[in-house]
């Protein structure tokens, strides 16, 4: 197994970690301090793994499928958990996830046909805001600015999730075409 895979590999063994750490009760303010720095540590192992992937041509058929299925992993897992502890509505996790069983689906469709979907900038830039988004949620401090930020980017993400989704959907019609 390549670095990029053990990268990508040791993401999806922090996301326990992350959940444990943010969700119970025996750390309070430990603990969310301690779930913000996995989630970025994760987090940089995602930008690394694909760099590092690319550079050295270590791109494997394992890192295509389990990098973004280990950021996806990681993005919902955080979601969900922020709906337990109150920081984010159910209503925007589920829009935020479901944006990415439908890309993941899509994406399958588009494999079928020998065709590679590769990221946008849309794609990128709702990537970025969603990890800003939960880091800021997941500190939770407790004064007027740091929970406006929360708010802020909280919709920008959520903006850039429903963009990045017609951008897609606009930009690869064709594989649906296919399928009718």
């Amino acid at each position: 197994m390549n670095l990029p895979n053990k990268l990508t590999m040791f993401r999806v063994i922090l996301i326990p970690f992350f959940v444990f750490f943010l969700l119970v009760p025996y750390f309070p303010d430990n603990g969310k301090y301690t779930a913000a720095a996995i989630f970025i540590i994760a987090s940089l192992t995602d930008f690394l793994d694909g760099r590092i992937a690319r550079k050295y041509n270590l791109v494997t058929n394992f890192g295509k499928f389990m990098d973004p299925l280990a950021d996806k992993l990681l993005v919902c897992s955080a979601l969900v958990c922020l709906v337990e502890t109150k920081q984010l509505s159910a209503w925007i996790a589920i829009i935020i996830i479901a944006r990415e069983f439908i890309i993941s689906g899509f994406r399958l469709i588009a494999a079928e046909h020998q065709i590679v979907i590769a990221a946008s900038y849309w794609g990128k830039f709702k990537t970025t805001f969603q990890i800003l988004m939960i880091i800021v949620l997941i500190l939770d401090i407790q004064n007027d600015l740091f929970r406006m930020l929360g708010t802020a980017l909280t919709y920008i993400a959520l903006a850039l999730t429903v963009i990045s989704l017609v951008d897609y959907l606009y930009k690869n019609k064709d594989v649906i075409k296919e399928q009718n």
